[in-house]
């Protein structure tokens, strides 16, 4: 890691046995890694799994359409007009710190074809981002009721060690924070440059519900155990 990347703080969910996988997963804004890391037992994983979860709680800045107010924020939001919504720069600086988390679990051991990058609104741009960028083959990336940074653009520097990595997308009916329309044209975008991608709908506002967790859990199966 490099020494200009300061480390995320984190809560780690360690499996029954040795981890031979991972899955970090990042949260929306104003939340923490404390939001989503009670979902593990609820993914109705099989009980002798090895893959360890990650939760990383997101820095804390200003967050111009919230009035300036501090909160964790992967990256500053500066309107809801989906073309100038994220602060590219700080997209940047956080990819630099996941990115860092990702080679952290590999430099432990496991290997990045067994690693899953998730996350929910913010940071499910995050994941996405990140992941569609990254170096090494991912096991697969989740993007949950979020878009894509420059609307239906997607990212400069597309990395081809992912170019061919399943992508799981959902995205809430009667999202009132990230409109439908907005992870829709991420996923029509990312299917019309050939990405491998699952788009599903549910009938819920911007958060998560049990029969999504269980469809999750499934996927994650199929990535990370055999």
């Amino acid at each position: 890691m490099s020494s200009a990347t300061t480390a995320l703080e984190r809560i780690t969910v360690e499996p029954t046995t040795a981890a031979t996988a991972c899955v970090i997963w990042l949260h929306g804004l104003g939340d923490s890694g404390a939001g989503f890391a009670p979902v593990v037992p609820l993914l109705g994983l099989p009980q002798d799994h090895s893959i360890r979860f990650v939760f990383p709680h997101a820095p804390e800045q200003p967050v111009t359409i919230n009035g300036g107010y501090i909160m964790r924020s992967w990256y500053d939001i500066k309107s809801m007009d989906l073309h100038d919504r994220a602060d590219i720069n700080g997209v940047l600086a956080s990819e630099k710190s996941v990115k860092a988390l990702i080679n952290e679990q590999i430099e432990s051991g496991i290997a990045a074809e067994n690693i899953v990058l998730a996350g929910f609104s913010q940071g499910g741009v995050m994941s996405l981002f990140t992941g569609l960028r990254f170096e090494h083959t991912l096991a697969g990336i989740m993007a949950l009721s979020c878009y894509l940074p420059a609307g239906e653009a997607l990212p400069e520097g597309l990395h081809p060690s992912n170019s061919q990595t399943p992508l799981l997308q959902h995205h809430g009916e009667q999202d009132e924070v990230v409109p439908l329309f907005a992870g829709k044209m991420a996923y029509d975008a990312l299917n019309k440059a050939g990405y491998a991608s699952t788009w599903k709908t549910f009938p819920m506002p911007h958060s998560v519900i049990p029969e999504q967790l269980t469809e999750i859990g499934q996927w994650i199966t199929g990535r990370l155990i055999n």
